[in-house]
């Protein structure tokens, strides 16, 4: 399938010779070009198993205190990248799964194979993930399981790179913008990994916990590309 897009303007009528007396205003027939998908969810369903996940997230700090870095600065994060599939996560799993495999269908995948990558990031006082994304997967995204006050944002880098040099700023039709998700406790998203984002400083005491994930296609995994 190409990657190219072609449309045509319709404004109804000839120019006419001469020009009118007064200005008309055509009719403008808009169309947005990149449009960019996510998708959220509350999984109310799954809100009497949280606070046991919370308790097993602190446990598994407690057990392998050393943060594995990648992006996460001032809190700490799994090295552990199959987090899913320990079996007291097995609810949150399977409700993963089911939501990629719902976006998937819709970015017109729904036959592909995947696995989940899955790792804990944990905020403390002042932490943060800097500007990254995932690389080589099919969808990327979150879960969050302990948003305290004070809980930094996720922020979505508008992935237009020449935008940021035009004039208008803002929510706007070609206006520049980041997108600001303000986490609640049990929010899934869905993103594009190739999506640019980062988490601002968290500004509480209690921590701020959220487990991570990459749905990758299964070749990747049996050919050892993780």
């Amino acid at each position: 399938m190409s990657g190219r897009f072609s449309f045509t303007f319709n404004l109804g009528g000839k120019s006419p010779a001469t020009p009118a007396p007064t200005a008309t205003v055509p009719t403008l027939q808009s169309h947005d070009l990149f449009p960019t998908r996510i998708w959220q969810a509350h999984l109310d369903a799954l809100a009497p198993f949280m606070p046991g996940w919370v308790e097993a997230v602190l446990a598994l700090r407690a057990a392998h205190p050393q943060p594995a870095g990648r992006t996460v600065r001032q809190g700490w994060n799994s090295e552990d990248m199959k987090v899913l599939e320990q079996a007291q996560f097995a609810q949150l799993r399977e409700a993963i799964r089911a939501a990629c495999s719902a976006a998937l269908r819709e970015m017109g995948q729904g036959e592909r194979a995947f696995y989940l990558q899955s790792w804990i990031n944990l905020h403390d006082r002042g932490g943060f993930n800097f500007l990254h994304m995932h690389e080589g997967s099919l969808l990327s995204g979150s879960f969050y399981l302990q948003v305290p006050p004070g809980a930094g944002e996720f922020v979505f880098r508008d992935p237009r790179a020449g935008v940021v040099h035009g004039y208008v700023k803002g929510g706007v039709p070609n206006g520049h913008a980041d997108v600001h998700l303000r986490p609640s406790e049990g929010l899934l998203v869905l993103f594009p990994c190739w999506m640019e984002h980062y988490v601002e400083p968290h500004e509480a005491d209690e921590p701020r916990i959220t487990i991570a994930f990459n749905a990758n296609p299964l070749d990747q995994e049996t050919a050892g590309k993780r």
